[in-house]
């Protein structure tokens, strides 16, 4: 017979609890790229808003993304980015949170990847040297297994 390997995890036994996933990322660049994203001058717009937004709308997406994926609650995305002082990357912080029977660990990473991905698009004519890295669950809490925050 035919093995069926796949399959979306049951669910309909587990308690909704209120639940919050942090997923974080770099995106690489030239130090010059990093700049005129600061100062607003890549010639697409505004890279920062776009891809903040489409870390957002990617987080809501994301059962429609990963296969095995359950549709979520979400109550809330947040996409926010650090840049450092003439440094040579820019971090992506996503935040999920929402009442449900499982985690929120990939929309908060697939609103990451989305983030950085996006950041790339829009750089590209600028700098091709960018290399997107580093995308892993931070934190993440409620549920059964509890409060897990991974070693820097």
């Amino acid at each position: 017979g035919i093995m069926k390997r796949e399959r979306m995890v049951g669910v309909t036994q587990k308690q909704d609890t209120e639940r919050l996933a942090m997923a974080k990322g770099k995106i690489r660049m030239k130090p010059e790229t990093v700049e005129r994203i600061h100062r607003g001058e890549i010639p697409k717009g505004d890279v920062l808003t776009l891809a903040q937004a489409a870390g957002i709308m990617a987080a809501k997406g994301t059962p429609g993304l990963i296969p095995l994926c359950h549709p979520v609650l979400l109550t809330n995305v947040m996409v926010e980015f650090a840049i450092p002082e003439s440094g040579d990357f820019i971090e992506i912080t996503a935040t999920t949170k929402g009442v449900g029977k499982t985690g929120f660990e990939m929309e908060a990473l697939v609103a990451v990847a989305v983030s950085a991905l996006t950041i790339y698009d829009m750089c590209k004519p600028v700098d091709e040297s960018m290399i997107i890295e580093g995308i892993h669950l931070a934190r993440k809490s409620g549920g059964k297994s509890g409060v897990y925050v991974a070693k820097d």
